[in-house]
């Protein structure tokens, strides 16, 4: 015999029915997708940054649960670009995507992978959500890794990467194993998707 799963007639729904206890019969709730539920709270991560530039927050999530966290920043106990007043990379006049040892930060995956490490948690097999935005306009920016944080990504052993997008499709997912199948197959400056493009 079939019962219906909620209502008066269900056993859940009488016993309910017997405490007193309403069932809730109000407009369906609008609950975000998880790749937004996991962007939209490595944006609040990304909000600690200390980059005078670009605010970048990065999530793990293994198993459906938030493994650990990382914004880019200076390192631990050191003075940031913030603390300093300057951007050292804007002084010495570095492009974009260039030359990462002369950063004050350390980036937001980058920190994400460490703070696992640090306490002691595996994120083999988890997910990634990285999200972006420019400081002074706050606009979205296509949080993709650079070629460091692209490395230490495979070699974690993540399985996916969520980044933010401009625009009103807002994520991007990359699986992990198509990046190491394009490194098999051509060297890494033929990259079909790199830091710093538009998305």
């Amino acid at each position: 015999m079939d019962l219906p799963i909620v209502g008066p007639a269900c056993p859940i729904g009488v016993w309910l029915a017997k405490r007193k206890v309403q069932l809730y019969d109000g407009p369906m709730v609008s609950r975000p997708e998880k790749e937004a539920y996991y962007l939209n709270i490595a944006e609040v991560v990304s909000k600690r940054s200390t980059c005078l530039k670009v605010l970048i927050g990065a999530i793990i999530v293994k198993g459906d649960q938030i493994i650990a966290t990382g914004y880019n920043g200076a390192p631990r106990h050191t003075r940031s670009s913030l603390e300093h007043g300057f951007c050292l990379r804007q002084k010495l006049r570095i492009p974009s995507g260039t030359q990462y040892e002369l950063c004050r930060s350390v980036h937001a995956e980058q920190n994400a992978i460490i703070n696992s490490a640090r306490a002691g948690v595996s994120l083999f097999g988890g997910d990634m959500y990285i999200f972006g935005n420019e400081r002074e306009s706050g606009a979205v920016v296509f949080a993709f890794p650079c070629f460091i944080c692209k490395k230490m990504i495979i070699n974690a052993g993540l399985d996916r990467v969520v980044v933010s997008l401009p625009g009103k499709e807002r994520f991007k997912i990359f699986r992990v194993d198509d990046w190491v199948r394009e490194w098999q197959e051509q060297d890494i400056l033929e990259d079909s998707v790199r830091y710093g493009q538009s998305g």
